[in-house]
């Protein structure tokens, strides 16, 4: 389970704060972009080529900030367990939107797993859960981002670079860590290596 109830931060927040980025419990509508511009950064320029799936996709804005740069992946999916997240998702994007708890449903492949903000109010071992099933389920790898810190919040999910780090080579990837762009942020790239992604994993 979360650190707190998963279903009230988010309806609270979206009853305070309508469909906005405010509505996702992010700070503002700047910060929220500047997440999606640091993970769009750590994908492949031809998103065209590639498949994504995007795990706690919130309302679908990660997908609309792709398409208003004229990087649209050649297919997306977006998953989220908040029904009202997923309504507001379809709307939004018109792509496939599932109702989906990332830690214990079946999950597809895709090339690249992506996910902004989703694992911030996870226990610690529900995070390495999340970020073992999405990477394991990428062909290409999974990138995502996550609070810095010390874990000494009764609400949200603090990590350690140098940790992430180490889960990163436990699970055989080559890891690549972006900061400094906000505060207390850093964005993560676990890449498939390219013996796994010539055998097809």
């Amino acid at each position: 389970m979360p650190r707190i109830d998963n279903h009230r931060f988010y309806t609270t927040a979206l009853e305070r704060h309508g469909y906005t980025a405010g509505g996702v419990h992010w700070n503002s509508a700047q910060t929220q972009t500047k997440r999606f511009e640091v993970i769009a950064s750590l994908l492949p320029k031809q998103l065209e080529r590639y498949t994504i799936i995007d795990a706690g996709c919130g309302f679908g804005d990660f997908f609309c900030y792709l398409g208003g740069r004229g990087r649209s992946p050649r297919s997306y999916l977006g998953l989220d367990c908040m029904k009202p997240m997923v309504e507001e998702a379809q709307k939004r994007t018109g792509c496939e939107i599932r109702r989906c708890n990332v830690l214990h449903d079946p999950l597809e492949e895709a090339d690249y797993y992506v996910c902004s903000g989703a694992m911030n109010i996870l226990e610690r071992f529900e995070t390495h859960l999340f970020i073992t099933r999405c990477y394991e389920h990428s062909r290409r790898g999974f990138v995502f981002n996550l609070l810095e810190g010390r874990d000494d919040s009764m609400v949200y999910n603090y990590f350690r670079p140098a940790a992430i780090e180490a889960l990163g080579r436990e699970l055989g990837a080559e890891v690549k860590i972006r900061r400094g762009y906000l505060e207390r942020d850093f964005t993560v790239a676990f890449y498939k290596r390219e013996k796994e992604i010539g055998n097809g994993n």
